[in-house]
């Protein structure tokens, strides 16, 4: 058990999301496949354990996650489609329902490829989320 309480293991059932910190982040159709690509610094990306309801915790989860960016909403998306973008899904607990998105394609001797691997493995991702949720302004 991690210390948020849920367990280690991440089912595929389960609902995940990605926050949205910026109006360029999403369309009423889908999030951006670009907010799921991995930060080049740590080489993963970043979500959360939650789903859409209630709403309020999502929020409030969202702001965590945000800090002091603005928090437009999230893509919420099933733990398996990590699977189908040949992605793994690891907990990453501090903050409570931290997960991180792993290996994703690095290839520094061709930079080209690797962005058109990334985008190929987060346009699966993007697309599993389908329209985002909005927060209320």
């Amino acid at each position: 058990m991690l210390s948020s309480g849920l367990p280690e293991e991440i089912a595929e059932a389960e609902e995940l999301a990605r926050f949205l910190t910026q109006s360029s982040h999403y369309t009423a159709v889908m999030a951006a496949p670009a907010v799921f690509l991995p930060s080049p610094k740590s080489r993963e990306t970043s979500v959360a354990r939650y789903g859409r309801e209630p709403a309020d915790e999502l929020w409030a989860i969202g702001q965590i996650a945000a800090g002091t960016r603005k928090l437009y909403g999230a893509a919420i998306f099933k733990a398996a489609a990590v699977k189908s973008a040949q992605l793994q899904i690891a907990a990453d607990e501090p903050p409570p329902r931290r997960v991180v998105l792993r290996g994703w394609p690095w290839n520094e001797g061709d930079p080209e490829q690797q962005k058109a691997q990334q985008k190929e493995r987060a346009l699966v991702l993007a697309s599993a989320a389908g329209p985002p949720v909005l927060r209320a302004l």
